[in-house]
């Protein structure tokens, strides 16, 4: 695993110094001898441009290094070469940086890249389209952010936490429109979920305060 890391990591230089011997090879021996060095310098820079070093990100992370995760997101150089589902990758990861920075606009056009790449796992997808739903909802948007959270819903979503969050804005949504009965069914689905986290439970009780009271 450390050797295969290392080969992802230095691909781009391995690839140069392959080519660079490929040539001596070829000058010296003829081209046949030289294609393996070729051919190998060719896979290596195309898989750096193509698919770059994301799979280097996982272990820092899941340790909380964002700082080595910012400087291995540095070596994309050209991100638009990404294969698809990796550039959605790529922007998704951006966006979860920018939100931790509390930098909701640049959080934004990230995810939205993202989600107009689509995703390989619904599940991300779903992911992606609650955090944008979310932030819609925070600038008062609650047409755009609607349509997030039933997209979000629709694709999926990973954990019974977030899912929770999503059925709690749907709810939200849906008591400002004055659409009760809705939005009592949401509230149901969000408690059903039985979130942990105290500040969705805070988000609960606030909110059952309300719920009862309405027709519907």
């Amino acid at each position: 695993m450390v050797f295969y890391n290392f080969l992802i990591k230095y691909r781009f230089w391995l690839g140069l110094l392959a080519f660079a011997l490929a040539i001596w090879v070829n000058i010296s021996s003829g081209f046949w001898p030289s294609f393996i060095l070729y051919f190998a310098g060719f896979i290596a820079i195309a898989s750096h441009f193509f698919i770059g070093p994301m799979r280097l990100i996982q272990g820092p992370m899941e340790a909380g290094n964002i700082e080595e995760v910012e400087k291995i997101l540095a070596t994309i150089w050209f991100p638009n070469l990404l294969y698809k589902p990796v550039r959605s990758t790529y922007f998704t990861i951006l966006g979860n940086l920018a939100m931790m920075k509390q930098d909701f606009t640049t959080a934004e056009k990230h995810l939205k890249k993202s989600s107009e790449l689509g995703s390989a796992m619904p599940e991300a997808e779903g992911s992606n389209k609650l955090q944008l739903g979310m932030m819609a909802m925070q600038r008062g948007d609650l047409k755009q952010g609607e349509s997030y959270l039933r997209a979000a819903i629709r694709a999926g979503i990973p954990d019974k936490e977030s899912e929770a969050v999503a059925f709690l804005g749907m709810c939200q949504i849906l008591m400002n429109k004055r659409e009760f009965r809705a939005a009592k069914e949401f509230f149901r689905k969000a408690k059903a979920c039985k979130p942990k986290t105290q500040q969705v439970i805070d988000q609960v009780k606030e909110i059952e305060k309300y719920i009862s009271r309405m027709p519907g």
